[in-house]
């Protein structure tokens, strides 16, 4: 922590002198440095401090770069709450950690034979057979649950967003309320279908090939949807649910995973009718002649602490609590019968831009002490995470992790916990736990 730091006032005092690029390098080594650290550790490759750190302070540091005209010098403010969501979420995983103990014989540290061609050891793959028929059930439902409730909301709109052209915010509408949490409910199958896989050789031929037909459905879903979040995010939590299970992943699948989403994201980017040109003007760079794919994902990790900055700036009274509750408002339906309850204009830099942090709401609710508590209470949660891991006996365990891992890799993107969504997707996944250990060995 102290070596963070140091880069975080090298980081300051560098952008105060205008010096932004090592302003932004010297605050990713900080960022690289923390994640090492858990890692080396751990042995654990998904360390959920290791990610936060990495992912938030290093996202902190790309944005530093100031690639674009949009970005302006951050207020006192903003640079107080970005140090305080590390520092307390560093601190509250280390005090929990300790309150809790060392966990028992950490499954990343058994070594397996050389030579040996397992995924996973014995004793861990027979566990996993316990439950491959709850698994081959829950895969199903979940297929089935959202193709029909994406087929609902195609009839009674009356369109796909894939075949849609000339609409850049065609996804956007695709939406009937209430409908729409089961329909992207689909990015779950794909962890499932890793936990079936992983339990050993389905001998049914029958069940083999609908698993197949259960994933491929799941993935289309997202496509057909031009949805390039959900499609990575169901990618990511089941590569994640994979690395929980086993705690590693050889370099030729990375590489072959990196060669498959490559194509896809850039097909769903054609299909939502985003061309060069709409997103140079959009993102406004400094350097006109950026290839569209660095400014592209520059600007998705970059912009959001901006528009932090911009929440900072023009916030005029915080909302007590109002926002983080979203989800209770949304889930019950109060957002109907009392508007009011979620009438809170969001602070941007700039209308197409709307992506933000993990902090913004928390900070909009209470300032700088509901930047604190939330990546305490997270911090917390991450460590009890972390130390059930090894011991995780119910699979679904894992998809939880797994979920957990993706936000806090994703914590630069947006406001995670006060997304209805982001609880929905935890809610589907606790059913699913409790009824595969209620079906388990049968």
């Amino acid at each position: 922590m102290i070596i963070y730091l140091i880069s975080y006032a090298l980081c300051f005092c560098f952008a105060r002198l205008g010096w932004f690029i090592p302003s932004g390098l010297v605050l990713i080594a900080g960022a690289v440095w923390l994640y090492w650290k858990d890692y080396r550790a751990s042995g654990n490759l998904i360390h959920l401090r290791g990610l936060f750190c990495l992912f938030f302070a290093g996202g902190q540091g790309i944005s530093c770069f100031k690639l674009s005209c949009l970005q302006e010098p951050w207020s006192l403010m903003t640079w107080a709450c970005f140090l305080a969501a590390v520092i307390f979420f560093y601190l509250a995983f280390s005090l929990t950690s300790r309150w809790l103990g060392e966990p028992r014989q950490p499954h990343w540290m058994k070594k397996q034979a050389r030579g040996s061609r397992e995924i996973l050891p014995r004793e861990r793959h027979s566990r996993l057979r316990l439950y491959k028929k709850p698994l081959f059930y829950s895969m199903g439902i979940v297929t089935a649950v959202s193709s029909i409730a994406f087929l609902a909301e195609a009839l009674v709109l009356g369109y796909v967003p894939f075949f849609l052209r000339g609409v850049p915010h065609a996804y956007s509408y695709f939406h009937i309320s209430g409908v729409h949490y089961f329909t992207v409910s689909c990015v779950l199958e794909p962890s499932l279908a890793v936990l079936y896989y992983m339990a050993g050789e389905e001998r049914c031929r029958i069940r083999r090939g609908a698993a197949v037909v259960f994933t491929v459905i799941c993935l289309a879903n997202p496509i057909l949807c031009v949805s390039r979040f959900q499609l990575i995010f169901a990618v990511g939590m089941a590569v994640f649910t994979f690395i929980a299970v086993n705690h590693r992943i050889r370099l030729y699948q990375a590489a072959l995973l990196v060669c498959v989403m490559i194509p896809a994201y850039v097909i769903l980017t054609v299909a939502r009718s985003h061309d060069v040109e709409y997103l140079n003007g959009i993102f406004e760079m400094k350097n006109s002649a950026m290839p569209i794919f660095i400014t592209q994902p520059y600007m998705y990790i970059a912009n959001n602490y901006d528009n932090f900055d911009c929440l900072v700036r023009e916030l005029p009274a915080h909302s007590m609590g109002l926002r983080m509750l979203f989800p209770l408002w949304a889930l019950t339906g109060l957002k109907f019968l009392v508007p009011s309850l979620v009438n809170f204009p969001i602070y941007v830099n700039k209308e197409e831009l709307t992506t933000l942090t993990l902090l913004y709401d928390a900070y909009y609710d209470f300032g700088i002490l509901g930047v604190v508590l939330l990546c305490a209470v997270l911090g917390a949660v991450c460590a009890f995470l972390v130390r059930q891991l090894p011991q995780m006996r119910n699979p679904v365990g894992y998809v939880i992790y797994a979920q957990i891992a993706m936000y806090m890799t994703l914590s630069f993107f947006t406001t995670w916990f006060s997304n209805p969504t982001t609880w929905f997707y935890l809610g589907v996944t606790i059913l699913i736990y409790l009824f595969c250990r209620c079906r388990q060995g049968l």
